[in-house]
């Protein structure tokens, strides 16, 4: 063999490097609830994610369905009428939504998911792979995105290996609170309004003790500056109204009390309504 013949093994894929991704909390609440309704023989659940690319290239995952499948140690079957047809009653409802790659359950990538993968492929370029972990080991849900990047020898393509790329879970505190919820197990009762904003105020302190802390630790030398964190917390306070402290202690009170008042009406609302449907149903009886 001459010298200048020689076979490269390389990686053919389109540039990963600046990809990313980002997924809305609904998605993963509604992957839950699709694994927890799933057929008694089924192990995981698959099924289409939907967004769109945003133009910095980050592809924003805002919504899901399952698909049905078959799945075995040599194959894995997927509706795909169904699939095509769930993805037509979307777009009808939100056109702008698209595929943009597919889920499953479980921990990372197993064996048939190339297989899946190479059948999203041929419905949307470079399509991402989203991997949830609802068994929420050690109270936290493990959640990974993915790319597929093809190994080829030569002109010969041989396999294609998965390459994790950042993905990005933001949530308002509302939506933070019930994926806590989710993380547990075992929950005796879903807290009311008044519990859960209990819960948000403890965090909010833990969060400015940690501040102090960190401001402490600069000032006195313990904690090298950093010029990003110290422009944060100077916009984070000076958007911060400037209010004398009965001021605030009355506007957060009036605030208090259009809450209370809010759950007392739909509290009477709904015995109203229940009230009601009791009647009408005795009157049907009689």
């Amino acid at each position: 063999m001459a010298a200048g013949d020689h076979t490269v093994l390389q990686l053919s894929t389109p540039s990963t490097a600046n990809l990313s991704a980002k997924v809305h909390p609904l998605v993963i609440f509604n992957i839950c609830d699709c694994y927890v309704r799933r057929p008694d023989q089924a192990e995981r659940v698959i099924g289409t994610l939907l967004g769109s690319v945003l133009p910095d290239g980050t592809v924003d995952i805002r919504n899901s369905y399952a698909v049905p499948h078959t799945e075995s140690a040599e194959q894995v079957a997927l509706d795909i009428e169904y699939h095509h047809n769930m993805l037509v009653s979307h777009q009808k409802v939100n056109p702008k939504e698209v595929i943009v790659g597919w889920y499953s359950t479980g921990l990372g990538v197993t064996g048939g998911s190339a297989l899946i993968h190479d059948f999203y492929s041929r419905e949307v370029p470079n399509p991402i792979h989203l991997t949830v972990d609802t068994g929420f080991r050690n109270g936290e849900g493990t959640i990974k995105a993915y790319v597929s990047v093809n190994l080829a020898l030569g002109d010969r393509q041989l396999a294609a290996q998965f390459q994790e790329i950042p993905l990005d879970l933001r949530m308002v505190e509302a939506e933070r609170l019930g994926f806590d919820i989710l993380k547990t197990t075992a929950v005796d009762k879903l807290p009311n309004d008044l519990e859960g904003m209990e819960v948000t105020m403890q965090r909010l302190l833990a969060l400015i003790d940690d501040v102090y802390k960190y401001v402490d630790d600069v000032v006195e030398g313990r904690v090298a500056a950093d010029n990003s964190i110290g422009r944060f917390i100077s916009d984070t306070v000076a958007s911060l109204p400037k209010l004398s402290p009965s001021v605030f202690d009355k506007l957060v009170n009036d605030s208090l009390q259009d809450q209370l008042l809010l759950l007392y009406l739909s509290s009477i609302t709904r015995t109203q309504l229940g009230l009601a449907e009791k009647l009408n149903t005795a009157a049907q009886i009689l």
